[in-house]
Protein backbone atom coordinates (compact mmCIF):
# COMPACT_ATOMS: atom_id res chain seq x y z
CA UNK A 1 0.00 0.00 0.00
CA UNK A 2 0.86 3.37 -0.69
CA UNK A 3 1.44 5.51 2.05
CA UNK A 4 0.87 9.32 2.06
CA UNK A 5 3.90 11.64 1.90
CA UNK A 6 4.09 13.99 4.62
CA UNK A 7 5.89 15.75 7.26
CA UNK A 8 6.75 12.81 9.89
CA UNK A 9 5.17 13.70 13.01
CA UNK A 10 6.13 10.51 14.78
CA UNK A 11 8.69 11.49 17.52
CA UNK A 12 12.25 10.63 17.34
CA UNK A 13 11.94 7.83 19.67
CA UNK A 14 9.41 5.85 18.43
CA UNK A 15 10.34 6.04 15.29
CA UNK A 16 12.31 2.63 15.92
CA UNK A 17 9.03 1.12 17.25
CA UNK A 18 7.37 2.68 14.45
CA UNK A 19 9.66 1.58 11.80
CA UNK A 20 10.01 -2.20 13.52
CA UNK A 21 6.58 -2.94 13.45
CA UNK A 22 6.42 -1.68 10.03
CA UNK A 23 8.90 -3.92 8.08
CA UNK A 24 5.44 -6.40 7.78
CA UNK A 25 3.35 -4.96 5.23
CA UNK A 26 0.27 -6.53 5.60
CA UNK A 27 -1.36 -6.07 2.40
CA UNK A 28 1.99 -7.20 0.55
CA UNK A 29 3.02 -9.80 2.70
CA UNK A 30 6.56 -8.38 2.08
CA UNK A 31 8.69 -8.84 5.11
CA UNK A 32 12.12 -7.05 5.59
CA UNK A 33 12.21 -9.62 8.54
CA UNK A 34 12.62 -12.30 6.35
CA UNK A 35 16.32 -11.90 6.37
CA UNK A 36 19.36 -11.44 8.38
CA UNK A 37 20.38 -8.26 5.80
CA UNK A 38 16.68 -6.87 6.63
CA UNK A 39 17.11 -6.68 9.93
CA UNK A 40 21.06 -5.32 9.78
CA UNK A 41 19.07 -2.85 7.57
CA UNK A 42 16.68 -1.57 10.37
CA UNK A 43 19.76 -1.38 12.52
CA UNK A 44 21.62 0.77 10.54
CA UNK A 45 18.73 3.10 9.30
CA UNK A 46 18.77 3.72 13.17
CA UNK A 47 22.15 4.07 14.20
CA UNK A 48 22.27 1.13 16.74
CA UNK A 49 25.34 -0.21 18.18
CA UNK A 50 25.67 -4.08 19.09
CA UNK A 51 26.30 -7.38 17.58
CA UNK A 52 25.81 -8.14 13.99
CA UNK A 53 22.49 -9.56 13.69
CA UNK A 54 21.91 -13.06 12.72
CA UNK A 55 19.57 -15.40 11.33
CA UNK A 56 19.35 -16.50 14.71
CA UNK A 57 17.93 -13.47 15.88
CA UNK A 58 14.95 -12.75 13.67
CA UNK A 59 12.55 -15.12 16.33
CA UNK A 60 12.51 -12.86 19.10
CA UNK A 61 12.79 -9.60 16.68
CA UNK A 62 8.93 -11.37 15.45
CA UNK A 63 7.93 -11.84 18.10
CA UNK A 64 9.18 -8.23 19.44
CA UNK A 65 7.43 -6.38 16.13
CA UNK A 66 4.21 -8.57 16.27
CA UNK A 67 3.79 -7.78 19.87
CA UNK A 68 4.84 -4.14 19.80
CA UNK A 69 1.86 -4.10 16.76
CA UNK A 70 -1.03 -5.50 19.55
CA UNK A 71 0.29 -3.08 22.06
CA UNK A 72 -0.12 -0.23 19.43
CA UNK A 73 -3.32 -1.48 18.16
CA UNK A 74 -4.61 -1.46 21.92
CA UNK A 75 -4.03 2.32 21.53
CA UNK A 76 -6.73 2.17 19.09
CA UNK A 77 -9.68 0.25 21.87
CA UNK A 78 -8.75 -3.07 20.68
CA UNK A 79 -7.63 -5.67 23.72
CA UNK A 80 -4.33 -7.01 23.16
CA UNK A 81 -4.60 -10.93 23.86
CA UNK A 82 -3.14 -11.59 27.06
CA UNK A 83 -0.85 -14.42 25.59
CA UNK A 84 0.53 -11.65 23.56
CA UNK A 85 0.74 -9.50 26.26
CA UNK A 86 2.52 -11.98 28.60
CA UNK A 87 5.32 -12.70 25.42
CA UNK A 88 6.15 -9.17 24.91
CA UNK A 89 6.78 -8.79 28.41
CA UNK A 90 9.02 -11.76 28.91
CA UNK A 91 11.10 -10.22 25.72
CA UNK A 92 11.20 -6.69 27.42
CA UNK A 93 12.01 -8.32 30.91
CA UNK A 94 15.55 -9.57 29.76
CA UNK A 95 16.34 -6.44 27.73
CA UNK A 96 19.77 -4.94 28.93
CA UNK A 97 19.05 -1.73 30.45
CA UNK A 98 20.90 1.34 32.51
CA UNK A 99 20.09 4.18 34.22
CA UNK A 100 22.22 7.10 33.17
CA UNK A 101 22.04 10.77 34.31
CA UNK A 102 23.57 13.27 32.40
CA UNK A 103 25.41 16.83 33.83
CA UNK A 104 22.53 18.26 34.95
CA UNK A 105 21.40 15.42 36.81
CA UNK A 106 18.25 14.14 34.26
CA UNK A 107 17.65 10.52 34.26
CA UNK A 108 16.93 8.50 31.03
CA UNK A 109 17.03 4.46 30.67
CA UNK A 110 19.71 3.49 27.91
CA UNK A 111 20.30 -0.14 26.26
CA UNK A 112 23.44 -1.48 28.22
CA UNK A 113 25.72 -4.08 26.09
CA UNK A 114 23.62 -6.75 24.60
CA UNK A 115 25.22 -10.40 23.54
CA UNK A 116 22.51 -10.94 20.52
CA UNK A 117 21.47 -8.00 18.29
CA UNK A 118 17.57 -9.23 19.29
CA UNK A 119 18.41 -8.03 22.86
CA UNK A 120 20.33 -4.79 21.56
CA UNK A 121 17.28 -3.97 19.65
CA UNK A 122 14.60 -5.23 22.21
CA UNK A 123 16.45 -2.88 24.38
CA UNK A 124 16.48 0.49 22.23
CA UNK A 125 13.03 -0.35 21.74
CA UNK A 126 12.46 -0.44 25.80
CA UNK A 127 14.27 2.70 26.21
CA UNK A 128 12.15 4.63 23.96
CA UNK A 129 8.86 3.05 25.25
CA UNK A 130 9.76 4.34 28.62
CA UNK A 131 11.07 7.53 27.32
CA UNK A 132 7.58 7.91 25.35
CA UNK A 133 5.29 6.55 28.38
CA UNK A 134 7.21 9.51 30.63
CA UNK A 135 6.30 12.36 28.06
CA UNK A 136 3.16 10.90 26.92
CA UNK A 137 3.62 10.37 23.04
CA UNK A 138 3.72 6.18 23.57
CA UNK A 139 -0.32 6.09 23.60
CA UNK A 140 0.06 7.87 20.71
CA UNK A 141 1.45 5.54 18.23
CA UNK A 142 -0.95 3.21 16.64
CA UNK A 143 -1.87 0.60 14.27
CA UNK A 144 -4.03 0.94 11.58
CA UNK A 145 -7.16 -0.65 12.41
CA UNK A 146 -8.17 -1.81 9.14
CA UNK A 147 -7.36 -5.77 8.71
CA UNK A 148 -5.45 -5.73 5.74
CA UNK A 149 -3.22 -2.82 6.61
CA UNK A 150 -1.92 -2.81 10.60
CA UNK A 151 0.48 -0.05 9.16
CA UNK A 152 1.92 1.76 12.40
CA UNK A 153 1.00 5.87 12.86
CA UNK A 154 1.53 8.48 14.66
CA UNK A 155 -1.62 10.09 15.54
CA UNK A 156 -1.05 13.74 16.09
CA UNK A 157 -4.94 14.48 15.86
CA UNK A 158 -5.89 16.75 18.36
CA UNK A 159 -8.01 14.16 20.30
CA UNK A 160 -5.68 11.70 19.94
CA UNK A 161 -8.91 9.16 18.35
CA UNK A 162 -7.65 8.60 15.09
CA UNK A 163 -8.18 4.90 14.06
CA UNK A 164 -6.79 4.53 10.57
CA UNK A 165 -3.25 4.84 8.87
CA UNK A 166 -4.71 7.31 6.34
CA UNK A 167 -8.89 8.52 5.88
CA UNK A 168 -7.67 8.57 2.60
CA UNK A 169 -7.29 5.19 2.36
CA UNK A 170 -8.26 2.73 4.96
CA UNK A 171 -10.96 5.25 6.69
CA UNK A 172 -12.69 5.71 3.33
CA UNK A 173 -12.56 1.96 2.89
CA UNK A 174 -14.22 1.15 6.28
CA UNK A 175 -16.46 3.61 6.02
CA UNK A 176 -17.62 2.34 3.05
CA UNK A 177 -18.10 -1.21 4.05
CA UNK A 178 -20.53 0.71 7.11
CA UNK A 179 -22.49 2.16 4.33
CA UNK A 180 -22.89 -0.91 1.92
CA UNK A 181 -23.56 -3.16 5.32
CA UNK A 182 -26.30 -0.68 6.08
CA UNK A 183 -27.73 -0.31 3.24
CA UNK A 184 -27.89 -4.38 2.75
CA UNK A 185 -29.83 -4.48 6.23
CA UNK A 186 -32.20 -1.81 5.28
CA UNK A 187 -31.43 0.43 8.09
Amino acid sequence: MERPEERDPTPPGLRLVRDLINTLDVETDADALATADGLAALVHEHGLTGPPPTKRDLPDVIRLREGLRAACLAHTGARMPKETADRLAALLEDAPLVLTLDEEGAAALRPAGARTAAAALTAAVAAAVSAAAADGTWSRLKVCEAHDCRWAYYDRSPAGRRRWCTMAVCGSRAKMRTYRARRSSGD
